[in-house]
């Protein structure tokens, strides 16, 4: 066990170049679906958490729940749309990265949405007044609070980096870890270490776990670097 421990970090260490081209192609399918999360799940967050609507606390839920929406589920109805007999078959995007980033945009959205609408509404409970005072209301109010606790939201952008970056059942349906092509860092994970290959299945671990701690860590900073700057 500690040569393939020792293995694993040699491989991760010394730039393999197998190991390294899963983990670009894993980065580029999870930022890519967290900064299409991020556009769709701040302003409906936002919304949310300052409008005022018929079922709006039924949305409220749903979105809650939506947080724990299971991954092989998401995989399945991703795989029905894109399949030559679905509705999107026609753009040819079932196992391709393009396919996985569906997948993680459609786990990742609510988690942002949920997260940021609870983030807004406690600012808007707090500055409610002040700003129906300046004659700011609906989507101007809400783009205030957002840009107001911006540094504050990095922990949802966060939540849903972790997410997309652990997610292993719905891009394995939807992308087929097709070696060089859709094959991420989770599911080599998995596949690795069903064949018993454990040195690259821990190399990779140990880049998985480094580029979250480094994001956590980065994202800490410059959250405490705002505070003491803005108060």
């Amino acid at each position: 066990m500690l040569q393939e421990i020792a293995e694993g970090l040699r491989l991760a260490l010394t730039l393999d170049l197998r190991l390294w081209e899963i983990v670009a192609l894993s980065l580029e399918v999870s930022l890519s679906a967290v900064v299409l999360a991020t556009a769709l799940g701040l302003p409906l967050g936002a919304a949310v958490a300052v409008g005022r609507f018929p079922g709006r606390h039924a949305v409220i839920v749903l979105l809650n729940a939506l947080m724990g929406l299971p991954p092989v589920v998401v995989g399945l109805l991703v795989y029905l749309l894109l399949s030559r007999a679905g509705p999107l078959g026609e753009l040819g995007l079932l196992f391709t990265p393009g396919a996985m980033v569906i997948a993680q945009t459609v786990l990742v959205t609510p988690i942002i949405a949920a997260l940021c609408r609870q983030a807004v509404e406690d600012a808007w409970r707090e500055y409610e007044e002040q700003l129906r005072s300046l004659g700011a209301q609906g989507v101007s109010a809400a783009l205030t609070l957002v840009w107001d606790i911006r540094f504050s939201l990095l922990t949802a952008v966060l939540a849903g980096l972790g997410r997309a970056s652990a997610e292993v059942g719905a891009v394995m349906i939807v992308g087929g870890n097709i070696d060089g092509v859709t094959r991420v860092m989770t599911t080599t994970i998995a596949l690795e270490t069903s064949k018993g290959d454990l040195p690259l299945a821990l190399g990779l671990g140990i880049v998985l776990i480094s580029i979250v701690l480094a994001l956590n860590a980065g994202a800490t900073l410059v959250k405490e670097a705002a505070q003491r700057r803005y108060g």
